[in-house]
């Protein structure tokens, strides 16, 4: 039998020379399995997983939330979001940095993923910031640590992930983001303030502020957040499911973009359709890995192991949250997202079932945990995204940029873990069992 720690190595080193973690915890612990029920009873249980997982209804919403988003990048709606969040703070000195993050927050709720959200900000926003006289420290950073609400503001991917290692339902985890998805664009819109404190600018010039290019940049975010209002509206409201939910937002994402003129030809139809599906394999082959992953964790004992242990240290619910917080974050310096998600949570589920943790609170835990590894080095996804778009800037000073809004989401962190209602009250208002 294979070893967990051999398992682990091996999983590290293929990722190492570039086979995407999906595949790589697919093969290795489809081996590891073989190696303790024989190849014929690998081969039916790796089946049985795949095909359980692919025809599971609740994860339809991966590509139609993946869809969605592609329609909302196509239908450029992010400029329109920034021109509107540029004149709701136009009075305030500083107003781009305070445009980014409220910008990238609404991107967020129709995009579902940090790195597009980081992509798609970098080009709308750094331009503008520059010609205005913006630092690149506070402006990259800026960007940078926005593009990190794009997995908690639901629709969230990593949500929908963790949902389905963890048996979760995927509508509880997107109203249970989303009040800390709101506190942690307060904190960054808190911390951009606390920056300018240090580092003065000056108001928008008052052409740019006018009354009239106001309501035209409000009318323009109109359908965006009307759309953002009936999917979360109606997942709250119990109007319609997750999935309902999803296809609707699909729906009238595409709607917007056709009226935009942005889906004219059938090749511009294509390419939405081509991006999406390879979006949803991969997260689907992450998912697949998984779910195999944890069978064989199962198997070689070593779920058993880890409750037996963490019974022994009496840790307590929370205790054993914060603890498996700390490793997360210690994983977030060497792995990206879906990495953390993959490896950490089928180790400890069993664990925290065990203990009795509320799963939906502990989601939202340890996708805020992901969150701070997507802005900390030495991986810092988002950084990277920055740094690929503006070339010209130091990896340092993105770095240096992020940090006072890396210490926000930390404090947001630590203000779940302490108060656990913050991410279970909306769940509750929806008469979760």
């Amino acid at each position: 039998m294979i070893g967990p720690v051999i398992v682990l190595v091996l999983i590290l080193g293929l990722c190492l020379v570039g086979v995407r973690i999906g595949f790589a915890t697919l093969v290795v612990a489809g081996l590891a399995v073989a190696m303790i029920r024989g190849p014929g009873a690998a081969m039916t249980l790796i089946g049985q997983e795949v095909e359980g997982i692919a025809t599971a209804y609740p994860l339809s919403v991966v590509p139609l939330f993946l869809l969605m988003g592609v329609f909302v990048h196509r239908a450029e709606l992010s400029q329109d979001l920034y021109d509107a969040a540029q004149m709701a703070f136009a009075r305030l000195r500083g107003v781009l940095a305070y445009a980014t993050i409220l910008s990238s927050a609404g991107f967020s709720a129709a995009c579902g993923s940090s790195i597009a959200t980081a992509a798609t900000m970098v080009r709308v926003a750094l331009p503008s910031m520059r010609r205005h006289g913006y630092g690149d420290r506070l402006s990259t950073g800026t960007i940078a640590a926005g593009g990190t609400l794009g997995i908690m503001i639901p629709p969230s991917v990593p949500l929908i992930i963790y949902g389905s290692i963890a048996e979760q339902d995927i509508g509880l985890l997107f109203m249970a983001g989303l009040l800390p998805g709101l506190i942690l664009v307060g904190a960054f819109l808190l911390t951009v303030l606390l920056c300018l404190v240090r580092a003065p600018l000056p108001h928008m010039p008052q052409g740019e502020a006018s009354p009239d290019r106001a309501q035209r940049a409000g009318r323009a975010a109109l359908p965006v957040l009307a759309l953002f209002a009936l999917v979360l509206g109606g997942i709250y409201g119990r109007i319609f499911t997750p999935t309902e939910a999803a296809g609707i937002g699909a729906f009238g994402a595409g709607a917007i973009a056709v009226a935009r003129s942005r889906l004219t030809t059938l090749r511009d139809w294509r390419n939405c359709f081509s991006e999406t599906a390879s979006v949803t394999a991969s997260l689907f082959m992450i998912i697949f890995g998984a779910s195999v992953f944890a069978q064989y964790l199962n198997l070689s004992g070593v779920s058993f192991a880890v409750v037996d242990m963490v019974a022994r240290m009496d840790l307590g619910p929370t205790g054993l949250v914060c603890a498996v917080a700390v490793i997360a974050i210690v994983m977030g310096t060497v792995f990206e997202a879906v990495g953390i998600l993959l490896l950490l949570v089928p180790v400890f589920l069993p664990a925290l079932i065990a203990a009795e943790v509320d799963l939906i609170w502990f989601g939202i835990v340890v996708v805020l945990v992901v969150e701070l590894g997507l802005i900390t080095p030495p991986v810092g996804m988002n950084v990277f995204v920055v740094k690929a778009n503006a070339p010209d800037t130091a990896l340092s000073t993105i770095f240096l940029g992020v940090l006072p809004f890396a210490c926000a989401l930390l404090a947001v962190l630590l203000i779940v873990i302490a108060i656990p209602p913050v991410a279970t009250f909306l769940p509750g208002l929806m008469g979760r069992n």
